[in-house]
């Protein structure tokens, strides 16, 4: 038997998150938000006329909301490449992106996810939300007819990429002894055998659709190559890869 990468994910769970003067996780389960960060964020993309930063709690989901253009986990890369070494993330916390241009228009919304917050999202499945969890909402207006053309979504990715960032940093620096879960996958090979291969296929179409991959951070943007410009061709990703957030959703 021949073995591939291993993975290694440190669990912190966030049990309390509060407004505060300053974005800050503790390795202690506490989590501040400061909106006013949003205007910095917001003067570095030209196509964002605004961005509004705020704390939903699990009896707050009776509430309208924008396109879900996203729901990411806070996942940090310690040690190696996203699929191998060690990640950091969070538990009990995610943060939604959504997002609609100046005059009404809503962005990437594919699936029809305006609407109340409640309704919109299937809690509890892969890749979302327990309705237990607390929601960081990262809401972001684009100027008026900006939605349609790819720099659009993509300074909202960005945008939202930058204020993640802000807790990534700070987790990498957590004890690793003191993680609430641990959890190690070796992807394992025995020669002769087939391996199982599973073809997902992904939003490329332009514009409002696309995906990107192999990004810095798990389930980030930065450093990540879009579907659209590699052509559309097919990717290879490892189980491990897959795993940690070797993707990130575009619409």
């Amino acid at each position: 038997m021949e073995t591939g990468t291993r993975l290694t994910v440190r669990a912190y769970h966030i049990s309390s998150l509060e407004y505060g003067e300053e974005n800050r996780v503790t390795l202690d389960g506490h989590m501040t938000v400061c909106p006013s960060v949003a205007e910095k964020i917001r003067e570095k993309e030209p196509l964002i006329k605004d961005i509004s930063i705020r704390i939903i709690r699990p009896d707050e989901h009776d509430q309208h909301t924008n396109t879900v253009m996203d729901v990411i986990p806070l996942s940090a890369k310690v040690l190696g490449k996203v699929g191998e070494g060690i990640t950091h993330t969070l538990t009990g916390v995610y943060v939604i992106l959504t997002g609609v241009d100046e005059a009404g228009r809503q962005v990437c919304n594919f699936g029809a996810s305006d609407g109340i917050l409640r309704d919109k999202i299937a809690w509890g499945r892969p890749g979302t939300p327990l309705e237990s969890d607390l929601l960081i909402s990262f809401d972001v207006v684009l100027r008026e007819g900006t939605w349609a053309d790819r720099p659009g979504p993509e300074a909202i990715h960005r945008a939202c990429d930058v204020f993640c960032q802000i807790f990534r940093e700070q987790m990498k620096k957590f004890n690793g002894y003191k993680c609430t879960e641990k959890h190690v996958f070796q992807e394992t090979y025995e020669p002769g055998r087939k391996d199982v291969v599973i073809v997902k296929e992904v939003s490329g179409q332009g514009a409002v659709y696309d995906t990107r991959l192999f990004g810095n951070e798990p389930c980030g943007y930065e450093g990540g190559r879009s579907v659209i410009d590699m052509g559309w061709m097919p990717v290879v990703v490892t189980p491990n890869e897959f795993r940690d957030g070797i993707m990130h959703a575009m619409d």
